[in-house]
């Protein structure tokens, strides 16, 4: 029979809490990754329509905008003026008139709950969304630094899981050298 000494009871306690701590955060994280996957997918296809609807535009800014200045207002890359008529400059999708200010174009633009989404991905420090990212990063770096210990040392499974994971991180490494 064998006797376990505090420093391995010790040990132990903190393994099944680690594991425990593991399989929580792991149900919480599912949730959080199952948006950010959504919100993923959605913003590789951002240079294209795809689930994009149209939404006609009319509002009025500072009058006297020249081509330059109005692109920037817009938000929109690659601007161009097509046409001149007097006042009116007109682009790809409506037209600004320089004397009054009006401007009214068409925005194609994801729907709402898509456009929250994929705020997540994109917020920075200053957004409130900035403490969701910086959460979630966390809780996936403790998922990741966790996960050797589900599984009893020196055991094949566990070398198994650390072939692949390096795997995985020296596979996006080449991909981002290519």
């Amino acid at each position: 029979m064998k006797v376990k000494t505090t420093d391995g009871q010790g040990k132990n306690k903190m393994i099944k809490s680690v594991r425990s701590w593991h399989r929580d955060i792991g149900f919480f994280v599912i949730g959080l990754t199952l948006i950010y996957a959504l919100s993923g997918i959605v913003l590789l296809f951002r240079d294209t329509d795809f689930l994009k609807q149209e939404k006609q535009v009319t509002r009025s800014i500072e009058p006297g905008k020249q081509e330059s200045e109005l692109g920037a207002v817009l938000r929109m890359r690659d601007f161009k003026v097509t046409k001149t008529d007097g006042d009116l400059l007109y682009f790809d999708t409506g037209f600004y008139n320089q004397k009054t200010g009006e401007l009214e174009y068409v925005s194609k633009e994801l729907p709402v709950f898509l456009q929250k989404i994929t705020g997540l991905h994109k917020a920075i420090s200053g957004n409130k969304l900035f403490w969701i990212n910086l959460i979630y990063g966390f809780l996936l770096l403790f998922m990741a630094l966790s996960a050797p210990f589900m599984f009893k040392s020196r055991t094949k499974m566990l070398r198994r899981g650390i072939y692949i994971s390096t795997a995985g991180f020296v596979f996006v490494l080449i991909y981002l050298l290519l």
